[in-house]
Formats: C-alpha cells, sequence, structure tokens
C-alpha cells in the first residue's frame, strides 16, 4: 500500500474571519465584496441600467409590503457561517430595530432578489444554488440582458421545485405574504 500525496485544501472563511479582516485593514471597508461559502467575492460596480432596476424594485416593494415586511437593497445577509451575501434586494420579516443590532439571518429572509446586468452567470449559478441550499423560500432573478425574470419558490432538500418565468402583465403574489401582490408591468422599461 502506497502512500498518495497530500492534494491542496482550501481554505474557507468563515463570517467572523471576513470581518476581522476588514477591522485590521486587509479588506478595504468600502470594498465591494461578499462571502460566499467561505470565498471573498468581488462584486461587479452596478451600471445605471442594474441601479435604476434596483430602485424600481425597491419603490414597488416598499409600496406593495407596507409595515408587513422590510425592503433592504444591496446590504448583507447572513445564512451560515460561511456565507454572507449581498443580494440587490431582500424582503424581512419585520423588526422594532430595522436590523441595527445584527444584519438579517436566514429566519428572518422572506425574499431575495438578484439583478443581473453582467453578473447572470455567477448569479445563475452561484447564488441562486447558495439560496436553495439555505431554504430562502423564494428568489427572483432578473436578467436585464434577456430581459427575462425567473421566479424560484418552494425550497424541498435543497431545490426550488417551482421554477418559472410569469407574466409580467399580471400581478404576483409573494408567496411568503397572504395577500401581497407585486406589480412588475414595468420592469423592462
Amino acid at each position: 500500500m502506497h502512500a498518495t500525496p497530500d492534494l491542496p485544501r482550501r481554505h474557507r472563511l468563515t463570517v467572523d474571519d471576513y470581518y476581522r479582516m476588514a477591522e485590521v485593514g486587509i479588506l478595504d471597508a468600502e470594498a465591494r465584496v461578499e462571502l460566499i461559502d467561505g470565498e471573498i467575492i468581488d462584486m461587479v460596480p452596478p451600471g445605471s441600467s442594474h441601479a435604476g432596476t434596483v430602485a424600481y424594485l425597491t419603490q414597488v416593494l416598499v409600496r406593495a409590503v407596507g409595515d408587513r415586511a422590510i425592503v433592504l437593497a444591496q446590504n448583507p445577509v447572513r445564512l451560515s457561517q460561511y456565507s454572507e451575501p449581498q443580494p440587490d434586494l431582500a424582503l424581512l420579516r419585520p423588526r422594532d430595530d430595522f436590523y441595527r443590532a445584527r444584519h438579517p439571518q436566514l429566519d428572518d429572509v422572506l425574499l431575495v432578489v438578484e439583478v443581473a446586468a453582467t453578473s447572470l452567470r455567477h448569479d445563475r449559478r452561484k447564488k441562486v444554488p447558495l439560496y436553495e441550499r439555505h431554504g430562502i423560500p423564494e428568489t427572483w432573478l432578473v436578467d436585464l440582458g434577456g430581459r427575462r425574470f425567473v421566479r424560484y419558490r418552494a425550497p424541498r432538500l435543497g431545490s426550488y421545485t417551482l421554477v418559472h418565468e410569469p407574466d409580467l402583465g399580471t400581478p404576483l403574489d409573494v408567496s411568503t405574504l397572504e395577500g401581497v401582490t407585486i406589480d412588475l408591468n414595468r420592469l423592462f422599461g
């Protein structure tokens, strides 16, 4: 029996490691990065189409949910000890402190939205599966280049069981907020 050489191992960072790196200056406090599965990922700076779409969706969601949820734009959501992505939007359970005491965590999330102008491949291959594995109840992927809206719902055993592209001419229900509908007929202009 002969020994096999050790294969290189990756070192996964925890969310605590990630914050310590920022505290000591290894990561610039203003860096546009997120932690996904223990890896620091650079985020693409948003162009005007991306920023305008996030602004539109923010306004539509705030109007639709009122006080029933908090709309968080481009801020961290801690999913596990190894993942703290920054979705373009997150719909959260209401809290009196508006999450000042801590970042939202997995159980706080009702919906996440990723808007993709130049990040479609990353969002589709990395971020949607990340949300699936963690059981986020609903994820929306907005593909600006392809003018597509894909809705992922009903996670079960690490996979979304309902994936479809709804007609945006008809208001959408938010599966986690009974009676709330969202009108997205102006999503693509």
